[in-house]
């Protein structure tokens, strides 16, 4: 038998352990990780200086497992209010478990909450479930672009690549079927799902998901990057702001005037930004903004939205433009979304356009003040500046064009108030992936009544508007973070047979 075929070579066995403690359940799942990245980096390393005798090399994902006979829960006062933290009734449940150093205090407070609440052992131990070599190198390791031919062949033979059956979302959609004698899940995303995405976030936002915050706003338009960048770099020179660090795209770092380094400063910026460039506004424990340039058209939103999820962000909240639709609308009115029209279409096999996407409260109670704090205008005054209504997107840019008037006429009956090309979507995958979401649109133009955004005229818009949007956006983050995260993870968004990881 040749060694191509031999049993994988693993690295030192780990046993599986009980715990009644958080940190230490957390501390075996680091050691168990750790132990099998050094396994898989220096196999790597030595296939990559010509050693071909090792043989095949295997390392698994460490995994977390809970056991409860009873429907009942311990929760205290605290605990009994999230949404989060408890599995749906008896049986086994598990998961896989990546990146320790990244999702450190997440990890941390599901194994507090199901300790908590079912007062059972946690159990922890190494899984089945391969590491690709792919997602084994550390963010400054990268392939010889020379390795190529039969050793970039025979790189498949010696180590385990993505498989793309364990990556599905099935779970997220509601449509995983668990086969008899096999565990329940106890989160939306295996190990390898999660890496997958933490990958790609790299490669379409230029920065690395350690600096990604978990408040997250996404524009359609490069002219609220500005704005951002702008705010960014003046809180990095203003001793008293509450934000520690501004991060661009590759991984460049600003540290905030009068604070000692926290991040080491490093990366370069890039000769030409990413497809869905993104900017950190870094604030203790993750709560300052992120803000990501998504693009125009659902797709880029989907896709965005989709990695984005796996690191589990308190809300998510659409700033752009939209066509209005209503004769009493006027350039630069806001639109507070409350309602849907998903013709992205870009979503209908994961989420049936049947499934209603509700408005979340604290969401748009929060960006109905945000409007009044930031233009200072209250009462029946705000209402003639922003409508609530439902916004419809599409996914034809030049709607306009069809004949026939078919998509008016749909609009019309839905009583749409705002077109756009994104917003649906980033709700639609808030609501599937469980993030709390929102929408707020600027009008820039009114095609159907004959007012389209005209050179000169659009730039003196873009200049007098975005800035104040912006603002607006930051202040309706500074209202959700002031009220505190468990308040935003709503029951709206979880099943009855709900996975227990927030």
């Amino acid at each position: 038998m040749s060694s191509m075929s031999a049993t994988p070579k693993l690295p030192p066995f780990i046993p599986p352990m009980r715990f009644s403690d958080a940190a230490a359940a957390l501390e075996q799942v680091t050691q168990i990780y750790n132990a099998s990245i050094a396994h898989l980096r220096a196999a790597m390393q030595r296939f990559l200086a010509g050693d071909d005798s090792q043989g095949r090399v295997r390392a698994c994902y460490p995994l977390v497992r809970i056991h409860t006979h009873t429907v009942l829960r311990t929760a205290n006062r605290t605990s009994a209010r999230l949404s989060y933290g408890f599995v749906a009734g008896p049986g086994r449940f598990e998961t896989t478990l990546t990146r320790p150093d990244l999702f450190h205090n997440y990890y941390l407070e599901q194994f507090r909450l199901l300790l908590q609440n079912h007062n059972v052992d946690l159990e922890v131990g190494t899984s089945s479930q391969p590491i690709p070599m792919h997602f084994s190198f550390a963010e400054d390791e990268y392939i010889d672009g020379d390795v190529v031919g039969t050793r970039r062949s025979l790189m498949r033979d010696l180590f385990d690549l993505p498989d793309l059956a364990a990556m599905d979302d099935g779970i997220a959609n509601g449509t995983f079927e668990v086969r008899p004698g096999e565990p329940q899940p106890l989160a939306l995303f295996t190990a390898p799902r999660v890496d997958y995405s933490l990958h790609r976030l790299r490669h379409y936002t230029g920065t690395a998901p350690e600096y990604f915050q978990n408040f997250v706003l996404f524009t359609n338009y490069q002219f609220y990057i500005d704005e951002f960048i702008a705010f960014g770099r003046a809180a990095m020179n203003d001793p008293d702001s509450d934000y520690v660090a501004f991060v661009e795209p590759g991984n460049v770092i600003t540290h905030r005037c009068g604070l000692p380094v926290v991040f080491e400063t490093q990366g370069t910026p890039p000769t030409s930004l990413p497809q869905m460039p993104g900017y950190h506004l870094m604030r203790a424990n993750r709560t300052g903004i992120t803000m990501v340039n998504i693009g125009v058209g659902p797709a880029n939103a989907k896709n965005i939205t989709e990695h984005i999820a796996v690191l589990r962000p308190h809300t998510w909240i659409m700033l752009g433009h939209c066509a209005g639709l209503r004769h009493s609308q006027q350039l630069g009115d806001y639109v507070l979304a409350h309602a849907y029209v998903r013709e992205d279409h870009v979503l209908d096999e994961e989420l049936p356009l049947w499934v209603p996407i509700p408005a979340l409260a604290e969401i748009q109670v929060a960006l109905e003040q945000a409007v009044a704090d930031v233009t200072q205008v209250t009462g029946a005054a705000l209402k003639r500046i922003m409508r609530t209504g439902t916004v419809a997107s599409t996914d034809n840019r030049n709607w306009e064009l069809l004949p026939g008037n078919q998509p008016q006429r749909r609009f019309n009956q839905s009583r749409a108030v705002a077109l756009d090309m994104e917003s649906a979507t980033i709700a639609a995958n808030g609501f599937r992936f469980r993030v709390p979401y929102g929408t707020l649109l600027c009008v820039s133009d009114k095609p159907l009544h004959g007012e389209i955004k005209l050179p000169g005229m659009a730039n003196h818009f873009y200049r007098e508007r975005v800035d104040q949007h912006l603002r607006i956006g930051i202040r309706a983050v500074e209202l959700l973070r002031a009220k505190g995260a468990e308040q935003l993870h709503s029951r709206k968004l979880r099943s009855f047979s709900e996975v227990a990881f927030q």
